[in-house]
Protein backbone atom coordinates (compact mmCIF):
# COMPACT_ATOMS: atom_id res chain seq x y z
CA UNK A 1 0.00 0.00 0.00
CA UNK A 2 1.91 3.68 -1.30
CA UNK A 3 2.26 5.53 1.34
CA UNK A 4 2.68 3.35 4.64
CA UNK A 5 5.57 2.91 6.76
CA UNK A 6 7.15 -0.24 4.93
CA UNK A 7 7.93 1.60 1.77
CA UNK A 8 11.61 1.61 1.01
CA UNK A 9 12.01 -1.19 3.10
CA UNK A 10 11.88 -4.27 1.35
CA UNK A 11 11.17 -7.63 2.26
CA UNK A 12 12.58 -7.46 5.55
CA UNK A 13 13.11 -11.30 5.78
CA UNK A 14 14.98 -11.27 3.19
CA UNK A 15 19.01 -12.46 4.32
CA UNK A 16 17.22 -13.00 7.64
CA UNK A 17 17.50 -16.46 9.48
CA UNK A 18 13.73 -18.08 8.98
CA UNK A 19 12.37 -21.33 8.17
CA UNK A 20 14.03 -24.51 8.75
CA UNK A 21 17.40 -22.59 9.46
CA UNK A 22 16.19 -20.65 12.66
CA UNK A 23 14.63 -23.63 13.96
CA UNK A 24 17.65 -25.44 13.83
CA UNK A 25 19.53 -22.49 15.57
CA UNK A 26 17.05 -22.42 18.21
CA UNK A 27 17.10 -25.75 19.12
CA UNK A 28 20.60 -25.89 19.56
CA UNK A 29 21.04 -22.45 21.35
CA UNK A 30 18.22 -23.35 23.61
CA UNK A 31 19.83 -26.75 24.51
CA UNK A 32 23.45 -24.85 25.07
CA UNK A 33 20.45 -22.47 27.66
CA UNK A 34 19.08 -25.00 29.09
CA UNK A 35 21.90 -27.01 30.15
CA UNK A 36 24.41 -24.03 31.12
CA UNK A 37 22.19 -21.70 32.91
CA UNK A 38 18.88 -24.08 34.02
CA UNK A 39 17.01 -21.49 31.41
CA UNK A 40 13.25 -22.19 31.92
CA UNK A 41 10.44 -21.03 29.47
CA UNK A 42 6.95 -20.52 30.43
CA UNK A 43 3.44 -19.21 28.44
CA UNK A 44 4.86 -19.93 25.02
CA UNK A 45 0.91 -20.52 24.28
CA UNK A 46 0.82 -16.88 24.26
CA UNK A 47 2.81 -16.10 21.68
CA UNK A 48 0.28 -15.70 18.13
CA UNK A 49 1.98 -17.89 15.67
CA UNK A 50 1.92 -15.84 12.95
CA UNK A 51 1.60 -12.16 11.74
CA UNK A 52 2.79 -8.87 13.38
CA UNK A 53 3.33 -8.71 16.72
CA UNK A 54 4.72 -6.86 19.59
CA UNK A 55 7.15 -8.64 21.92
CA UNK A 56 8.28 -6.55 25.55
CA UNK A 57 10.16 -7.02 27.74
CA UNK A 58 12.04 -6.38 31.43
CA UNK A 59 15.62 -5.80 30.56
CA UNK A 60 18.12 -7.04 33.26
CA UNK A 61 21.32 -8.49 30.82
CA UNK A 62 23.07 -7.55 28.12
CA UNK A 63 22.00 -11.19 26.92
CA UNK A 64 18.62 -10.75 27.04
CA UNK A 65 18.03 -10.08 23.57
CA UNK A 66 19.23 -13.75 22.80
CA UNK A 67 17.31 -15.53 25.49
CA UNK A 68 14.20 -13.83 24.84
CA UNK A 69 15.13 -14.28 20.97
CA UNK A 70 15.27 -18.39 21.20
CA UNK A 71 12.98 -18.71 24.00
CA UNK A 72 10.38 -17.06 21.65
CA UNK A 73 8.91 -19.84 19.20
CA UNK A 74 9.40 -17.33 15.96
CA UNK A 75 11.54 -15.32 14.85
CA UNK A 76 12.01 -11.94 16.52
CA UNK A 77 13.49 -8.58 15.04
CA UNK A 78 14.67 -6.57 17.39
CA UNK A 79 15.71 -2.89 17.79
CA UNK A 80 19.28 -2.31 19.58
CA UNK A 81 21.62 0.44 20.30
CA UNK A 82 23.63 1.11 17.20
CA UNK A 83 27.07 0.93 18.62
CA UNK A 84 26.68 -2.70 19.00
CA UNK A 85 26.39 -2.94 15.09
CA UNK A 86 29.99 -1.50 14.72
CA UNK A 87 31.42 -4.17 16.73
CA UNK A 88 32.88 -6.89 14.10
CA UNK A 89 30.97 -10.39 13.77
CA UNK A 90 28.59 -9.42 16.35
CA UNK A 91 26.90 -6.62 13.85
CA UNK A 92 26.94 -9.13 11.29
CA UNK A 93 25.74 -11.64 13.41
CA UNK A 94 22.50 -9.40 14.51
CA UNK A 95 21.45 -8.19 11.32
CA UNK A 96 21.43 -11.89 10.19
CA UNK A 97 18.89 -12.20 13.04
CA UNK A 98 17.02 -9.49 12.09
CA UNK A 99 18.16 -6.85 14.46
CA UNK A 100 18.39 -3.65 13.26
CA UNK A 101 19.72 -0.06 15.13
CA UNK A 102 18.28 2.58 16.71
CA UNK A 103 20.45 5.38 18.07
CA UNK A 104 18.70 5.99 21.54
CA UNK A 105 20.12 9.44 22.25
CA UNK A 106 17.83 11.13 19.41
CA UNK A 107 14.54 11.09 18.22
CA UNK A 108 15.36 7.91 15.74
CA UNK A 109 12.63 8.65 12.93
CA UNK A 110 14.38 5.88 10.53
CA UNK A 111 14.25 3.22 13.68
CA UNK A 112 10.38 3.72 14.06
CA UNK A 113 10.11 3.76 10.88
CA UNK A 114 11.69 0.34 10.65
CA UNK A 115 9.76 -0.77 13.51
CA UNK A 116 6.53 -0.26 11.92
CA UNK A 117 7.55 -2.05 8.42
CA UNK A 118 8.44 -5.16 10.77
CA UNK A 119 5.04 -5.61 12.31
CA UNK A 120 3.21 -4.71 8.99
CA UNK A 121 5.18 -7.43 7.33
CA UNK A 122 4.22 -9.57 9.91
CA UNK A 123 7.26 -10.11 11.79
CA UNK A 124 7.44 -10.57 15.45
CA UNK A 125 9.17 -7.29 16.44
CA UNK A 126 10.93 -7.10 20.10
CA UNK A 127 11.69 -4.23 22.00
CA UNK A 128 12.87 -3.18 25.67
CA UNK A 129 10.66 -0.13 26.96
CA UNK A 130 13.23 0.78 29.29
CA UNK A 131 15.82 1.63 26.51
CA UNK A 132 18.52 0.12 28.25
CA UNK A 133 19.40 -2.75 30.93
CA UNK A 134 18.26 -1.58 34.41
CA UNK A 135 21.35 -2.25 36.85
CA UNK A 136 19.66 -3.00 39.97
CA UNK A 137 17.21 -5.74 38.44
CA UNK A 138 13.69 -3.71 39.12
CA UNK A 139 11.93 -1.62 36.55
CA UNK A 140 12.89 2.08 35.90
CA UNK A 141 10.67 4.47 33.98
CA UNK A 142 10.05 3.68 30.26
CA UNK A 143 10.43 5.16 27.12
CA UNK A 144 7.68 5.94 24.77
CA UNK A 145 8.97 4.85 21.81
CA UNK A 146 7.11 1.37 22.43
CA UNK A 147 4.02 3.26 23.20
CA UNK A 148 4.04 5.02 19.68
CA UNK A 149 4.71 1.83 17.83
CA UNK A 150 2.15 -0.27 19.34
CA UNK A 151 0.22 2.66 18.92
CA UNK A 152 0.79 3.16 15.27
CA UNK A 153 0.87 -0.56 14.42
CA UNK A 154 -1.84 -2.17 15.96
CA UNK A 155 -0.64 -5.37 16.23
CA UNK A 156 -1.04 -7.80 19.61
CA UNK A 157 1.16 -7.12 22.22
CA UNK A 158 3.18 -9.61 24.23
CA UNK A 159 4.48 -8.97 27.75
CA UNK A 160 7.61 -10.73 28.64
CA UNK A 161 9.03 -11.09 31.72
CA UNK A 162 13.26 -12.33 31.74
CA UNK A 163 14.03 -13.31 35.66
CA UNK A 164 17.68 -13.85 36.97
CA UNK A 165 19.72 -13.27 33.93
CA UNK A 166 21.02 -10.69 36.12
CA UNK A 167 22.84 -12.85 38.27
CA UNK A 168 24.95 -14.12 35.01
CA UNK A 169 28.80 -13.33 35.52
CA UNK A 170 30.05 -11.21 32.78
CA UNK A 171 26.45 -10.49 30.99
CA UNK A 172 24.30 -9.02 34.22
CA UNK A 173 24.75 -6.32 36.68
CA UNK A 174 27.58 -5.66 38.64
CA UNK A 175 25.65 -3.75 41.03
CA UNK A 176 24.32 -6.81 42.09
CA UNK A 177 27.36 -9.00 42.16
CA UNK A 178 26.79 -11.62 39.87
CA UNK A 179 28.44 -14.54 40.51
CA UNK A 180 28.03 -18.24 39.65
CA UNK A 181 27.42 -18.36 43.57
CA UNK A 182 24.61 -16.38 43.25
CA UNK A 183 23.23 -17.60 39.77
CA UNK A 184 20.27 -19.55 40.27
CA UNK A 185 18.55 -20.47 36.68
CA UNK A 186 16.85 -17.88 34.14
CA UNK A 187 13.30 -18.12 33.49
CA UNK A 188 11.51 -16.19 30.75
CA UNK A 189 7.69 -15.56 31.12
CA UNK A 190 5.44 -15.09 27.92
CA UNK A 191 2.52 -13.32 29.24
CA UNK A 192 -1.04 -13.14 27.82
CA UNK A 193 -1.45 -10.64 24.71
CA UNK A 194 -3.22 -7.55 24.80
CA UNK A 195 -4.11 -4.55 22.69
CA UNK A 196 -4.21 -1.28 23.50
CA UNK A 197 -7.28 0.92 22.57
CA UNK A 198 -7.27 4.35 20.75
CA UNK A 199 -9.10 5.95 23.01
CA UNK A 200 -10.26 5.44 26.55
CA UNK A 201 -13.07 6.66 28.46
CA UNK A 202 -13.47 8.97 25.30
CA UNK A 203 -10.29 10.76 24.93
CA UNK A 204 -7.44 9.27 22.04
CA UNK A 205 -4.55 7.16 23.81
CA UNK A 206 -1.15 8.64 23.98
CA UNK A 207 2.40 7.11 23.16
CA UNK A 208 3.16 7.53 27.06
CA UNK A 209 0.45 5.80 28.29
CA UNK A 210 0.46 3.38 25.72
CA UNK A 211 4.05 2.31 27.32
CA UNK A 212 2.52 2.95 30.81
CA UNK A 213 0.40 -0.09 30.39
CA UNK A 214 2.91 -2.26 28.74
CA UNK A 215 4.99 -1.68 31.72
CA UNK A 216 2.19 -2.79 34.66
CA UNK A 217 1.29 -5.97 32.11
CA UNK A 218 5.38 -6.76 32.26
CA UNK A 219 5.64 -5.57 36.01
CA UNK A 220 2.16 -8.30 36.39
CA UNK A 221 4.40 -11.21 35.80
CA UNK A 222 7.62 -10.32 37.54
CA UNK A 223 8.41 -10.95 40.86
CA UNK A 224 7.66 -8.40 43.39
CA UNK A 225 11.08 -7.19 43.68
CA UNK A 226 11.49 -6.68 39.78
CA UNK A 227 8.83 -4.14 39.42
CA UNK A 228 10.15 -1.17 40.63
CA UNK A 229 8.63 1.88 39.75
CA UNK A 230 5.80 -0.26 38.49
CA UNK A 231 5.09 -1.68 41.51
CA UNK A 232 1.31 -1.17 42.96
CA UNK A 233 0.77 1.16 45.46
CA UNK A 234 1.09 -0.62 48.86
CA UNK A 235 2.21 -3.67 47.61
Amino acid sequence: MSGTPGDGFGDLRAGTVQGGGFRLTRAVLLGLSRLLIGLRIDGLHNVPREGGVLIVSNHVCNADPVFVSIACPRPTHFMAKKELFDIPVLGWAMRKFGEFPVDRGNADRWAIRRALATVEQGIALGMFPEGTRSRSGALKQALPGAGLIALRGKVPIVPVAVIGTEKLPLLGSKALGASWRGFRGARIVFGEPFTIPAQIDGKRETSDKATELMMQKIAAILPEHYRGVYAEPGA
